[in-house]
């Protein structure tokens, strides 16, 4: 049963590319099956793999949808089939809660703030190569997670605008941002610097940012500001032999008021960064959640988000190496 387990479906708002499969790739039961059981699934998910990671690699997200999930530890399981390694989540900014084993809470910021694009862990020498959501509860309105793809960012900016990212790939990029002790649950980065770095010793978290290549400049009300960089915001995705864009210029210089500039300092144009958000939102997908719907995603290839939601809304999350 397993080895034919899966079938390719097609759904609203999926995007079609030419010469490549729909973005995001959708898989659901083998209708010329019986319903499948969760133990079929996990045992499908570690007998397919290689064509699963293959789907991946070409599509760069992967919706499984229509399979018996319904709990956080059944999710955990799910993740677990795949073998991968968990990647903490140390030094990350968003406010989660563990929920069972390696699964948290995506992000626990009020429905109404909109999370803009992001690759995931884009400030740390090691981030997560694969990320998998899970929806326990539909939204009752909105809350979509939309994907774009990266390489299609970088590509169109390149050609919009030739010079800055030329000057983006020589210098590289700083950003600051200025941090509290505790958290702050009702912001998308709420997480003070206790939490972000496991610790409420300073010398403890500066050793820790180190790790990650984070600069800590401590002020003097017990706030500290973090500083990421100079890094590349312009990767090359070897395995795919082209260029992606790894950064979070966007969401930090537009919806959080960090300081971004250029490596050298110099202040980014606006108009640059602000026609990068609107490139994304034109070239995202945005596919409603539906309970049980689990969403692999190759954090390499694709940037995601979060849009505003009517609750109740209940999507779990886990990092993988």
């Amino acid at each position: 049963m397993a080895a034919s387990l899966f079938q390719e479906i097609e759904v609203p708002n999926q995007k079609h590319l030419t010469d490549s499969p729909p973005f995001p790739a959708v898989l659901g039961p083998n209708s010329a099956l019986s319903p499948p059981s969760l133990a079929d699934f996990t045992s499908a998910i570690k007998s397919q793999k290689p064509h699963l990671e293959s789907l991946l690699h070409k599509t760069g997200a992967i919706l499984f949808r229509g399979f018996p999930i319904s709990s956080a530890a059944e999710f955990d399981q799910v993740v677990e089939s795949f073998g991968y390694t968990d990647q903490p989540y140390l030094g990350g900014t968003a406010s989660r809660t563990n929920v069972v084993g390696r699964v948290y809470t995506a992000n626990d910021s009020p429905p109404d703030r909109k999370i803009p694009f992001h690759h995931e862990m884009t400030y740390a020498a090691e981030y997560p190569k694969k990320l998998f959501f899970f929806c326990e509860v539909a939204p009752g309105s909105g809350g979509e997670t939309p994907l774009v793809l990266s390489h299609v960012v970088y590509e169109r900016m390149r050609d919009k605008y030739p010079d800055f990212v030329e000057r983006l790939e020589k210098e590289g990029m700083v950003s600051r941002r200025v941090m509290g002790e505790e958290d702050d649950p009702s912001s998308a980065i709420g997480r003070g610097w206790k939490s972000m770095f496991s610790t409420d010793d300073k010398l403890v978290a500066e050793q820790r940012a180190a790790e990650l290549g984070v600069k800590l400049e401590w002020i003097g009300d017990g706030s500290m500001r973090r500083v990421i960089g100079p890094n590349q915001p312009i990767k090359h995705d070897k395995s795919r032999d082209r260029k992606i864009w790894f950064n979070g210029m966007v969401t930090s210089y537009t919806a959080f008021g960090d300081e971004v500039t250029f490596g050298s300092g110099d202040a980014l144009p606006d108009d640059a960064v602000y026609h990068c958000l609107h490139i994304m939102e034109e070239e995202s997908v945005a596919i409603p959640w539906q309970k049980g719907d689990v969403l692999f995603i190759d954090n390499l290839a694709v940037l995601h988000g979060r849009k505003h939601f009517t609750p109740p809304r209940r999507v779990l999350a886990a990092l993988c190496k």
